[in-house]
């Protein structure tokens, strides 16, 4: 019979995750989390078969972490796409381990963008509903837009979470805002979808 568990799944992954929340990623190993629980290494093992069995856990509940700040914009008077990306942006200056652990660890083969937005889960086919319905866009172009716009905000992110720069929250809103109507200019314009000129690039 196998032996009692003295924590439960869910009661070590959250422990991990506040573990990479500080420490990030790389201070996650049975020994410290050991220590983080007060125990061996033992109800690691006895819950899960193996570290990367964990981390794979970790990473889901980082992600709901994120969904929690997406869902839940600060400034109720912005548009609800835009307070979607000063979410991520907040995210990663508020958990800039976590960020790190979602978007800024190594895969073992690089994916498509529609991969991606998979598994950004229920926050990335809300900002498509978003953009259809506030913007009169179809699906082609609201995917367009999304995906311009969180390239650019993914990358404002990047930035923030490995601390090469910082920005405020009025700088965030104007450059989002900046990218934004850029971006739906272009799609309005009606030649976002053209190709380009083989002598243009």
């Amino acid at each position: 019979m196998p032996p009692k568990a003295k924590y439960t799944r869910e009661e070590i992954v959250q422990i991990a995750l506040e573990l990479v929340s500080e420490k990030g990623i790389g201070a996650l190993n049975a020994r410290n989390l050991g220590t983080a629980l007060g125990t061996s290494t033992r109800p690691v093992f006895t819950a899960f078969k193996n570290m990367n069995e964990l981390i794979e856990e970790v990473k889901i509940a980082a992600m709901h972490k994120f969904e929690e700040y997406a869902s839940n914009p600060t400034d109720s008077e912005a548009p609800a796409f835009k307070g979607v990306g000063m979410q991520m942006i907040l995210f990663a200056t508020e958990q800039p381990k976590l960020f790190q652990l979602l978007y800024m660890t190594e895969n073992e083969q690089s994916v498509s963008f529609e991969n991606i937005f998979t598994k950004l889960g229920e926050t990335s086919q809300k900002c498509i509903d978003f953009i259809m319905r506030d913007y009169g866009l179809n699906k082609q172009e609201a995917m367009m837009l999304f995906r311009s716009l969180w390239l650019y905000t993914f990358s404002m992110g990047v930035l923030i979470a490995s601390k090469v720069c910082r920005y405020d929250e009025e700088e965030v809103s104007t450059m989002l805002s900046q990218q934004f109507r850029a971006v739906l200019g272009f799609i309005k314009s009606g030649k976002a979808f053209e190709k380009t000129p083989p002598n243009m690039g």
